[in-house]
């Protein structure tokens, strides 16, 4: 009878994994596929190599306004490109090894099915234990009949082992991970085209910033939103329809979200509830199914799939496993990035969370905003959400320069409880990107209760440019 089994060998089970292994020997670490993590091989770290060098290569545009001559003798070379991204991958995959490298016989690799609330089936082998932790992950969702036109099709578990990129993609979903992608390939020359079945992208809620994230992406991209897509093969390559939309193209990536991995893992046997897409209930602050000694933690659980959020559950699944009691861990503010250009951000409540005429709503466009205008990233509006009662920060999204740093920024300030007035407090410097924070706040704090005379909340802007 071990004490802990931790199922999946990803970001959440590494970290169940870490706090088990300072309380106990007594565990097992059950893993089915290849190690790494979906972050470190395939998802965060590639794709922010892959996104780099697009930026980069992308910024000679601006190489003439600067005075700087050559821009139209530059070239790329994409299996340079895709051979640097997979070169700086496998060190990042190298590192996550290490973790499973010293376990022996307490790693058993194999596909894990619950038998019971206390027993784990692999292969022909019955294991026991006092407590389980499901950390399994997920996998990227492809239509059945997709998965039959060849390996032209594919998604970014695939991206980054190809050689070159096709010359013509296709890009189907654009939340997320398809928006960054997308924008990132058209950087490097590719002909791109994207299909989404919303009208809004990069999971943006806020009207007026989905307004600034089509226009970013439309000026790189040929967009077809609103419609569902469908792909064909054809002669040299593949149809994209979507509506009254086609396109001819080379390779098609498909961007439609991931699916935890579930399927066969047994959950029918614990006696919780299911529903229709075969997902128990799941207490956040706990990661335990109903009053069973099991965890769902991570891209599994289908609640937030990103990093420090995969982290913080695999902590808390591994102590509520091990400990003698389960405890509850409130959440972080949440905080979603997606690496545009500009960059695309969310913090603490979206828009689509609001109540709006309970609601104060700063907001400040970036088209004129000096310190944006010198580097020539003046585009983009930021959206701060207050209540109207106190002036608490509620939550913000924005397509905006320096997005990923005004995001953290927001998400420090809400998890605080800060107000907008105690924001106005704090120092900001000239001339920086923050000041387009201020500008949002100073817009918010006129629907919320005003500071007294004596607070330097109520400096008020210049309504200069040079000076604001």
């Amino acid at each position: 009878m071990y004490d802990v089994i931790i199922i999946g060998a990803g970001s959440a089970g590494l970290a169940a994994l870490r706090e088990v292994k300072k309380r106990t020997d007594n565990f097992l670490m059950i893993n089915h596929g290849p190690y790494g993590t979906t972050c470190a091989r395939v998802g965060c770290m590639p794709s922010k190599a892959f996104i780099e060098a697009a930026h980069a290569y992308h910024r000679r545009h601006d190489f003439a306004a600067f005075g700087i001559g050559g821009a139209d003798r530059l070239s790329i070379d994409i299996p340079a490109v895709m051979n640097r991204t997979r070169e700086l991958r496998d060190g990042f995959v190298a590192g996550t090894l290490k973790a499973t490298d010293d376990l022996g016989d307490r790693n058993v690799q194999g596909k894990a099915r619950l038998e019971s609330p206390d027993t784990v089936v692999v292969d022909d082998r019955r294991f026991q234990a006092r407590a389980i932790i499901l950390a399994t992950g997920s996998s990227p969702v492809v239509p059945a009949p997709w998965r039959a036109l060849g390996r032209g099709v594919f998604t970014t578990d695939d991206l980054f082992e190809l050689p070159d990129l096709p010359r013509r993609l296709a890009v189907i979903g654009l939340g997320a991970i398809g928006s960054e992608i997308a924008q990132a390939a058209a950087h490097l020359g590719v002909e791109v085209t994207g299909f989404e079945l919303l009208e809004t992208l990069a999971g943006v809620t806020d009207p007026e910033v989905n307004q600034a994230v089509v226009a970013a992406l439309g000026r790189d991209l040929t967009l077809h939103l609103g419609a569902a897509a469908e792909v064909t093969a054809s002669a040299g390559g593949f149809t994209v329809t979507a509506g009254d939309a086609r396109a001819q193209v080379d390779g098609v990536l498909v961007a439609l979200g991931r699916r935890p991995n579930l399927q066969d893992l047994g959950l029918d046997t614990l006696g919780v509830a299911l529903d229709d897409r075969g997902m128990p209930e799941v207490d956040p602050e706990t990661l335990q199914l109903g009053d069973l000694p099991v965890f769902l933690a991570g891209d599994a659980n289908g609640q937030t799939p990103i990093l420090h959020e995969a982290a913080d559950e695999g902590h808390i699944a591994g102590l509520n496993a091990i400990g003698p009691d389960v405890r509850r861990f409130p959440r972080r503010t949440p905080l979603g990035i997606v690496f545009m250009d500009p960059d695309v951000a969310a913090v603490g409540r979206r828009f689509a969370e609001l109540d709006l005429p309970a609601t104060a709503i700063g907001e400040v466009s970036f088209a004129r905003h000096g310190r944006a205008r010198m580097a020539r990233t003046n585009e983009g509006v930021l959206r701060v959400y207050a209540a109207k009662a106190d002036g608490r920060l509620l939550g913000a999204e924005m397509c905006a320069p320096a997005g990923e740093h005004l995001a953290h920024l927001l998400a420090l300030a809400i998890e605080r409880g800060l107000t907008v007035h105690q924001m106005l407090r704090l120092p900001f410097y000239h001339p920086v990107m923050e000041e387009g924070l201020r500008a949002a706040l100073r817009r918010a704090g006129s629907e919320v209760p005003p500071c007294g005379d004596s607070d330097l909340a109520g400096c008020d802007a210049y309504h200069m440019e040079a000076l604001d």
